[in-house]
């Protein structure tokens, strides 16, 4: 493989690793693999968030793990740390998931921290699904997708569900009016269903090794392939953001872009079929996308390049015709904005 051979030229530990396991798919009996394995902590990648975590295992708040307050800036570097191979077998990611999990609520989701600072008293949120699915994301990619107080808050997230089968904005007020859903975050055949929301779930969910192929799973799925744009500059903009060269921003509007390469590894996670003519499309699309040597490039962040290569060929590679996958959904053009309405 060609692109595998450009990606081991690459200075990251953890990147060569990922080459090795997903693409060459070698074990962890093999040497190199080995090798590798024992050069990880040294990434500058990882080296740079241990040397962040606190004595009790929480990060502080800082541009590299996100801007927040200690329980959004923990969950952001076990997610970073997820995405780069760590797992709850090393010593950082156990501490810090001991730390996270000591602020989970009792009905197992976690406090919903600043997002009603600059809110007036009668529209505050009492709910908002990214308040669980964040950390929850953090903790099952570092192999905490099933430790019992994990399964209580993947409960806790699927009764927030809609009808419809996504995930609102919130609940405000007195828990009984759903916030109000801004054009980017619209879905195209939910009425309530906030896509940013939506979306955090479904990356929990995926990391699941059960409950990603759960019929809730599909069901939103089906609503998220329904916003069917192609914006080229937010191709691989989440991996970017993963090996921290994007600051981890915003809360609703954390996944305001529609990255189609963080699209696609959703749908190979959750058994969504090659064959649906809107993952075929889109699969085209990406690979009509490839540069001259077989890489995929983000023109904000061109040294992200060998990182979304293989985040991509990974998805590419997975993505296998499923019996078992039924979309609901009709193929409609998606406008996040209607036309405007004038006055007069």
């Amino acid at each position: 493989m060609t692109q595998a051979a450009l990606l081991l030229a690459d200075r990251s530990a953890c990147l060569r690793l990922g080459v090795m396991r997903d693409l060459l798919h070698r074990g962890d009996d093999d040497f190199e693999v080995r090798e590798l394995l024992a050069l990880r902590d040294h990434d500058p990648l990882v080296r740079e968030l241990l040397d962040l975590q606190q004595s009790d295992g929480n990060w502080c708040m800082s541009a590299e793990t996100g801007r927040g307050d200690a329980r959004a800036s923990t969950a952001v570097a076990l997610t970073r740390l997820g995405y780069l191979g760590l797992d709850r077998e090393h010593a950082a990611v156990q501490r810090g998931a001991e730390w996270l999990y000591g602020q989970q609520q009792s009905d197992g989701s976690w406090p919903l921290g600043r997002v009603n600072d600059t809110v007036d008293r009668d529209e505050r949120y009492v709910m908002v699904p990214l308040q669980t699915a964040l950390p929850l994301r953090g903790l099952a990619m570092c192999g905490y997708a099933q430790d019992p107080r994990s399964e209580r808050a993947y409960e806790w997230l699927l009764a927030q569900r809609l009808e419809d089968g996504a995930w609102p904005t919130g609940l405000a007020g007195k828990g009984d009016v759903y916030g109000y859903v801004a054009g980017y975050r619209r879905l195209a055949h939910s009425r309530w269903g906030c896509r940013s929301n939506t979306t955090g779930a479904l990356l929990a969910l995926a990391q699941h090794p059960t409950r990603s192929r759960c019929e809730e799973a599909a069901r939103a799925m089906d609503l998220l392939l329904g916003r069917e744009t192609r914006e080229r500059e937010a191709i691989g903009f989440e991996v970017a953001r993963m090996i921290g060269l994007e600051p981890v921003r915003g809360f609703f509007t954390r996944y305001a872009r529609f990255d189609l390469a963080m699209v696609l590894d959703i749908c190979w996670r959750l058994g969504v079929s090659a064959d649906d003519p809107r993952v075929r499309d889109l699969q085209a699309f990406v690979q009509g996308e490839r540069g001259p040597q077989g890489l995929w490039r983000n023109p904000g962040y061109p040294q992200a390049s060998r990182w979304i290569t293989l985040d991509l060929l990974r998805s590419l590679s997975r993505l296998q015709p499923e019996e078992t996958w039924l979309s609901l959904e009709p193929r409609t053009p998606f406008r996040a904005y209607g036309p405007r309405e004038w006055r007069w």
